[in-house]
């Protein structure tokens, strides 16, 4: 077990938008997270790397209590995520927007960088070589020197992804990664993902795109207004009631339309 959550909700004042969500994720898994909009799963995200702390509930990673770590420790421990609208340092290099998410994996202190001792050139050197073959993991071997806004929209997505890849994480989250991808970019996507997974790397995904998400996931958990609506295989998830009354509308809800 990877990730456990216990009980979580999360509530902005008297609104909820996590409420009593439970489920884990097991190593090696590409699991998936999908819900309407405003299910609560970028809230989600955000409570599981502790940029939003939970209201009640726990979270557990590789067995031990995470609630209330700092972000960036929440990073040291193996959890690094993606954003749903591409944060990347739009005027760095391709390279380096990948040696900056290689940083919190440093061992290297304020002496030996300034005196550039065989240590830290030992390091550098290694450091570099892990964000190249990352790059080359991602397709962008042939861009380290271009500037990030000058990516295509595509290729700036799979830069993210190397960049989070360059923390070593075991858990990596993907917020959305297929939003705004052409047909060709989201099948690259999809081996890429698959790539991540041979590598070791557990994934949590939450994604629109439900082709993309039931030919790529493992398991899938359902959220609708902040609640666990449905867990399950991608098989069992699509030919749920319950799922495909919140995602299409009941007969009902027709009825009452006409």
């Amino acid at each position: 077990m990877v990730l456990e959550l216990k009980n979580v909700t999360k509530n902005f004042g008297g609104i909820s938008a996590l409420t009593d969500v439970s489920f884990t994720i097991n190593e090696g898994e590409i699991f998936g997270l999908i819900g309407p909009n405003g299910a609560g799963k970028t809230t989600m995200f955000n409570v599981i790397t502790n940029m939003f702390l939970p209201t009640s509930g726990e979270i557990n990673f590789l067995g031990e209590k995470i609630s209330g770590t700092k972000p960036h420790k929440i990073t040291d421990k193996g959890i690094c995520r993606t954003f749903q609208n591409i944060r990347l340092f739009s005027q760095m290099t391709v390279l380096e927007n990948v040696l900056v998410g290689r940083h919190c994996r440093s061992k290297s202190g304020v002496f030996s960088s300034v005196f550039r001792t065989k240590s830290q050139q030992s390091e550098e050197a290694m450091t570099r070589e892990a964000a190249t073959e990352l790059l080359d993991l991602v397709g962008l071997s042939d861009y380290e020197d271009v500037i990030a806004e000058n990516l295509a929209y595509g290729q700036q997505r799979r830069l993210e992804i190397a960049r989070a890849l360059a923390s070593n994480p075991k858990l990596l989250l993907l917020d959305e990664p297929a939003a705004g991808m052409n047909e060709t970019e989201t099948e690259n996507l999809f081996d890429l993902i698959k790539e991540v997974q041979k590598k070791g790397v557990t994934v949590l995904l939450i994604e629109h795109d439900m082709p993309f998400v039931m030919k790529l996931c493992d398991r899938i958990t359902v959220l609708n207004f902040g609640k666990k609506l449905a867990e399950g295989t991608p098989e069992e998830i699509q030919n749920n009631k319950d799922v495909i009354e919140a995602y299409l509308g009941s007969e009902e809800d027709d009825d009452l339309d006409a």
